[in-house]
């Protein structure tokens, strides 16, 4: 048992100090529409939610890009920039091009800390440059070959209007001293890093969440696979592998599963796919870490066509519906909370313990469903579902990829992780679901009400704005991103400013502990004390012997 809690304890470690994620992915057949979709939540503890943007420029011959590490903005290095970048917004391109991440860690020893690239860099660099995902896919290696992968092993979510994609990448390590036959010291170095990409079939899903999902994979067949040319060999001369080329799979190799990976990792994957696919009931103990060699499929055929609602509901999951219910065990509270304050894993009397990790956490910086559609030019077409904080009760506002500046409520600048602002989504989302986690079961009622409102709105209005900004874009491109500007930016303060009335409601209704509604015109509002569950009273009945027991014939105040 000591060396459960010590492996729990160097997961958590690992879950910590780096961005712990979930991404889902969506091919065209998949949908109601034919749009692709990607999803990502960037969890961490110290992640400011905003929204990103970047303007389309172009650059002198020989210009140099600095690059700094996205979680801590450490300098790295700088590197050749293109002549004209694409404009970004948020993890989409003008092109409808978008990228999601989860780390997964892996052999510790592969870390580069002299690569220049790290993972969030990779990200937004290739997104100005790319105009398809596999153009992406290509840039992206070319990129850490040529300057060095500073991360540790990341899985990418890869999208444009027509293809979906996984790519999973590791470093191969710094440079180490070795003595040569002569005695002589001798650097070794394989500046780069090794990844395997896999095409999601047409009419299939995926998903990964921290943990390296590709096994094996086809070797001839570049149309649905494309793979560093070492990933093989390199796995080869450091000892990684030594069986056959068709047998060789990239996670049992660079990041093998265990307990940790399958339960607070895998877990959420298999979360996802069980809300939208049959029979996975069936690899329910691998998610529980109990059946680590009946791994979970990379993609599976949902039971229908998916809206771009049923993705934000997959993004919405706390195992509700399942034996990890996380409203159903003690953690839970008197009021059925979703959210275990971290750390995630304890010690008690020498025996570690853990909580569930869930899709839906309290750590959420920003998360996003990207859409993209090719049957409309790609600045009306590509759509970038945005929200800050607890994906479970964020609001997805529509953002459109062309459109030319983002909501001042949303923007970069506008308040920080230890910087409170007033109007920024982040703090005022957090205002609202941290309240409610004091009294969860009664608040988020009222909350998704008006989160379902605000979405359905966004949804029924999309078929509206598509066709205006087609209009506009027939004869003036320029007047359409404008259009779609104004429209995106709007529908993102306002959403701020009712998010701001649904916390000045909640404080209200439930201060200090009761609910409380109008009563007609009378000063005095109607005042209910519902208490707690009767299984909380019977636990501290329990815990507490009869302490409170009253006499009888006494009554209570």
């Amino acid at each position: 048992m000591k060396t459960l809690t010590a492996f729990l304890t160097a997961v958590l470690l690992s879950l910590t100090s780096a961005m712990a994620c979930t991404n889902f992915i969506i091919s065209k057949g998949a949908t109601v529409d034919g749009s692709t979709m990607i999803t990502y939540s960037a969890d961490s503890h110290v992640l400011y939610g905003e929204l990103y943007f970047r303007p389309s420029a172009d650059y002198a011959e020989g210009s140099l890009l600095e690059v700094y590490e996205w979680d801590t903005g450490k300098y790295l290095g700088k590197i050749k920039q293109v002549k004209h970048t694409y404009s970004v917004v948020g993890n989409m391109n003008e092109h409808q091009v978008s990228i999601g991440e989860t780390t997964y860690g892996g052999r510790e020893e592969l870390v580069d800390t002299t690569g220049i690239i790290d993972y969030g860099s990779l990200i937004y660099i290739t997104l100005q440059r790319a105009k398809t995902a596999r153009e992406a896919i290509r840039i992206m290696g070319e990129l850490v070959a040529e300057f060095g992968y500073y991360s540790s092993g990341e899985s990418f979510s890869i999208a444009d209007p027509n293809e979906v994609w996984i790519l999973e990448m590791i470093g191969k390590g710094s440079p180490r001293i070795i003595k040569d036959k002569g005695g002589k010291n001798k650097t070794i170095y394989s500046k780069g890093a090794v990844w395997v990409a896999q095409r999601i079939p047409d009419g299939f899903i995926s998903g990964h969440a921290n943990h390296a999902r590709i096994t094996t994979f086809p070797l001839s067949d570049p149309e649905n696979c494309i793979y560093a040319p070492d990933v093989i060999s390199f796995a080869r001369a450091n000892g990684y592998f030594t069986g056959e080329d068709k047998d060789f799979s990239f996670s049992d190799t660079y990041a093998p599963v265990d307990f940790g990976g399958a339960r607070f990792c895998e877990a959420r994957v298999w979360a996802g796919f069980n809300k939208v696919g049959k029979g996975m009931d069936k690899y329910l103990e691998y998610a529980k870490g109990n059946d680590l060699k009946n791994r979970m499929p990379l993609w599976i055929k949902p039971d229908r066509k998916l809206s771009v609602q049923d993705v934000m509901d997959m993004m919405r999951d706390y195992y509700q519906g399942t034996e990890l219910d996380m409203t159903k065990d003690i953690g839970a509270g008197p009021y059925q909370s979703i959210v275990r304050w971290r750390p995630m894993t304890w010690e008690v009397d020498g025996v570690g313990y853990f909580h569930e990790r869930a899709i839906s956490t309290q750590q959420t910086g920003f998360s996003f469903v990207a859409q993209s559609r090719s049957w409309l030019p790609d600045p009306i077409g590509g759509i970038i579902w945005f929200g800050v904080d607890d994906t479970f009760s964020t609001v997805y506002v529509p953002m459109y990829c062309g459109i030319n500046s983002v909501p001042e409520s949303y923007a970069v600048g506008n308040g920080r992780i230890m910087e409170f602002s007033e109007n920024a989504a982040f703090w005022v989302f957090n205002q609202v679901s941290n309240l409610a986690y004091t009294r969860y079961k009664d608040m988020i009622t009222d909350i998704r009400k008006v989160q379902s409102a605000l979405e359905n709105k966004f949804v029924s209005y999309t078929p509206v704005v598509d066709k205006a900004a087609l209009e506009l874009y027939q004869t003036n491109p320029e007047k359409a991103r404008e259009f779609l500007t104004e429209y995106s930016v709007n529908q993102g303060n306002s959403t701020v400013a009712r998010w701001k009335e649904l916390y000045h409601h909640l404080f209200t209704k439930f201060l200090d502990g009761n609910v409380k509604v109008k009563d007609g015109n009378n000063q005095n509002p109607k005042v209910k004390q519902p208490g707690y569950d009767e299984s909380y009273y019977r636990m501290i009945i329990e815990k507490t012997n009869g302490k409170f027991k009253q006499p009888e014939g006494s009554s209570g105040h």
